[in-house]
């Protein structure tokens, strides 16, 4: 019987050759990932129900990452990090990704793909809803609470139901100032934030294959805003390359039977796409961009792991040389290394950096979630009143960036550059005219 690639890896986690839709598995868990919001919670049911003294499962799978309030006078946050540093002396865990140390990263989600965690055909598991990020790279990834996160700590498997899939073809090229962004946005507005429940979004077509990592990356990342339960493509070459320059450790790329079974399939021409923006308070409240010329903005903001990757803040450059922002605009680099390529990738002799500086933008030499889930007062570029600000980040319900009263706009790196230039809403394409499609 012909089977999605989720199918197929969950069927392999359980040691089956095949997995029919809705059936429930024992999974074998090949890597769990727990960031700071969540891990003093993980760790607290782990020894309530295995015992003070257990070990988990395997400490060379255990991957801790503390990212989302960590740049903070807090004491409660703090503790959550320090809570972590315990417990990772305690179990020697050997991918503790410490905050104010060589080995620290960022973000989880871009850490883990850059780590080489996200690997093709395993299982990965994660205290955070946008874990399935991973699903880029061909991984079974998803996000699980605090319980089902300590079972797995202690046995290395979970209980889990096989999604139906809805397959949704990219085809065509995508046009100057369109990017993976506007592509999520496109899907996530045709489905509603409802119409993917616990299914799994299985990307594909040519658009897809064509398409570098990190706009893989940006795709599976916000498949959870129309209810998936993970998001999911076959590896391309440039995938493989990218994994094979960040692990040693062996993997086998899967890719779905033809023929397979599917929910639904959506086609999608990305050729015929426009710069897309989600207006407040819902993913799915989805609009073209140079329709929404007469909203005002106060600020802008580029970061967190869907929009704080080095190509998105190429992209932004790419619209801000030259030129000098009309709102308080603000800067986050997912990682470490994203930060890096920011200082050293150059257009037309001028770095990322000096160009967004240059421009007027705030940027942040200290990786983090910032200000993408609000967070203690102190949080970097925090909206602090009901104030209107477009953001590359994943999620713009009431409250999310700090202020209940905050209207939020979700858009790609290059239409938030274009609307910080004009301080309201702008469609990015004038500043590609000319540019072959």
């Amino acid at each position: 019987m012909q089977q999605t690639l989720s199918q197929k890896i969950l069927a392999r986690a359980a040691g089956r050759a095949h997995a029919d839709i809705g059936d429930l598995l024992w999974a074998k868990v090949d890597v769990l990932m727990s960031n700071d919001p969540c891990m003093p919670g993980v760790a607290g049911i782990f020894k309530r129900e295995f015992g003070a003294a257990a070990k988990v499962w395997d400490a060379g799978r255990f991957v801790m990452i503390p990212d989302h309030f960590i740049y903070t006078a807090d004491p409660l946050a703090n503790r959550n990090v320090r809570l972590m540093r315990e417990f990772a002396a305690e179990q020697g865990i050997r991918h503790f990704y410490d905050v104010g140390t060589p080995g620290y990263r960022g973000v989880c989600h871009v850490a883990l793909a850059e780590g080489g965690h996200d690997r093709p055909g395993e299982v990965l598991l994660g205290t955070d809803s946008h874990t399935v990020t991973a699903g880029a790279f061909g991984t079974f990834a998803i996000g699980v609470g605090n319980t089902d996160a300590a079972f797995a700590l202690g046995t290395g498997t979970l209980p889990l139901k096989v999604p139906d899939t809805i397959r949704v073809e990219l085809h065509g090229r995508m046009p100057p100032a369109v990017m993976a962004k506007d592509v999520i946005l496109e899907v996530i507005g045709r489905l509603g934030v409802a119409g993917a429940t616990y299914m799994a979004l299985e990307f594909g077509g040519e658009a897809v294959d064509a398409m570098t990592v990190e706009e893989r990356m940006t795709l599976c990342n916000m498949v959870v805003e129309c209810g998936a339960k993970n998001g999911i493509m076959a590896p391309n070459a440039a995938t493989l390359d990218y994994l094979r320059a960040r692990t040693d450790v062996g993997f086998d790329a899967l890719e779905p039977d033809r023929g397979a079974a599917y929910a639904r399939v959506l086609e999608i021409d990305v050729g015929a796409l426009r710069p897309r923006v989600a207006r407040p308070h819902a993913p799915d409240n989805v609009e073209d961009a140079d329709r929404l010329g007469d909203v005002r903005l106060d600020r802008a903001y580029i970061g967190s792991c869907t929009g704080g990757k080095l190509e998105d803040f190429v992209a932004a450059a790419r619209v801000l040389r030259g030129r000098q922002v009309a709102v308080p605009t603000f800067a986050v680099p997912a990682t470490k290394e994203v930060l890096h390529g920011v200082i050293t990738t150059r257009i037309d002799g001028e770095s990322v950096y000096e160009i967004l500086t240059g421009a007027g933008v705030s940027l942040s030499s200290e990786p983090s979630c910032a200000a993408c889930c609000g967070g203690p007062a102190d949080t970097f570029g925090r909206v602090d009143a009901p104030q209107a600000v477009i953001s590359t980040t994943n999620r713009n319900f009431v409250g999310r960036m700090g202020h209940k009263q905050a209207r939020i706009y979700l858009a790609s790196p290059y239409t938030v550059a274009a609307s910080a230039i004009a301080g309201r809403i702008a469609d990015a394409r004038p500043y590609f005219e000319g540019s072959a499609a």
